[in-house]
């Protein structure tokens, strides 16, 4: 039988719902939430007992020219792959094992997060205070709504989350989204597609670099997300050369065949890139398994 967080994690769960500070309810006043290290101590005690000998990041230069942009002013993001709820942890981990201005880099990461991992689940949102966050009311869920209250409270939570963005994003931050929303799901292909509100983080930032995510730790199911299995892989994280965020988007639109939806050209190019950097890292991964 498989193994889930649940089941192989047990220990470390009733560790980190004990220490959690966490909110369970978001408002407009609480969007901007400090990590906690101790359970991030928890979360790389755990990612380090999943990850094989031969993971790697590769591209850590990449980091590190875009933290010295951050630091110099510029405004700065990281457009990561979205495979699990282990993805930041995998990212912050393996920079910080990487050496070199490692720690930095970890400790400037602020990602943006939907409020799900808050609200859903007391246990899931233990763990997502392991790290800096913005909390947003996601546009898809808004979508899916027509209650006019839920509607206004959503409204003043994203406000709320743009003006802290705005604050920090020129902090020596390095602002960290999942363009496509949402953990991608086999049997969703729709989950692998861009978001077209990622077109404005383009628009208001300096730099990017992309991030794709290769081997699986976790793997998401249909039902809770603690529920989700767990398995020991290579990991392979790759992070591209920094690129400037004006340049891409202009290249973008340059050439898009979707110039009806500008906004969703530049979602889909995003994770073209995305795709074509898994593609390859994943066949340099398998090597290692030879």
């Amino acid at each position: 039988m498989a193994d889930t967080l649940t089941s192989f994690f047990g220990d470390q769960i009733k560790r980190v719902v004990k220490a959690s500070k966490a909110a369970t309810v978001i408002t407009e006043d609480n969007v901007y939430q400090e990590g906690d290290p101790y359970i991030m101590s928890v979360i790389d005690e755990m990612v380090g007992a999943l990850m094989l000998p031969k993971s790697s990041l590769v591209g850590m230069e990449h980091l590190e020219e875009l933290l010295a942009k951050a630091e110099s002013g510029k405004a700065c993001l990281l457009l990561v792959e979205h495979y699990s709820n282990m993805d930041l942890s995998i990212l912050s981990l393996m920079a910080r094992k990487a050496g070199g201005r490692g720690e930095d880099i970890s400790n400037a990461l602020v990602a943006i997060a939907g409020m799900k991992l808050n609200e859903d689940n007391p246990v899931v949102a233990a763990f997502a205070g392991a790290y800096t966050k913005i909390v947003i009311y996601p546009s898809r869920s808004l979508q899916e709504t027509d209650d006019k209250a839920e509607i206004a409270r959503g409204a003043a939570i994203n406000r709320a989350a743009m003006k802290s963005l705005i604050r920090h994003k020129y902090k020596g931050k390095l602002v960290l989204v999942f363009p496509s929303g949402t953990r991608y799901r086999a049997w969703d292909p729709d989950t692998k597609k861009g978001v077209r509100e990622i077109d404005s983080y383009i628009r208001s930032f300096d730099y990017l670099c992309f991030v794709s995510l290769n081997g699986e730790l976790l793997h998401v199911q249909q039902t809770d997300m603690m529920n989700d299995i767990v398995s020991k892989d290579i990991v392979r994280v790759t992070v591209s050369p920094v690129t400037n965020c004006n340049e891409f988007r202009d290249k973008v639109l340059a050439t898009a065949v979707n110039e009806e939806d500008k906004k969703q050209a530049v979602a889909d190019a995003i994770m073209n890139e995305l795709e074509k950097m898994h593609i390859s890292a994943e066949a340099e991964r398998l090597k290692l398994f030879e």
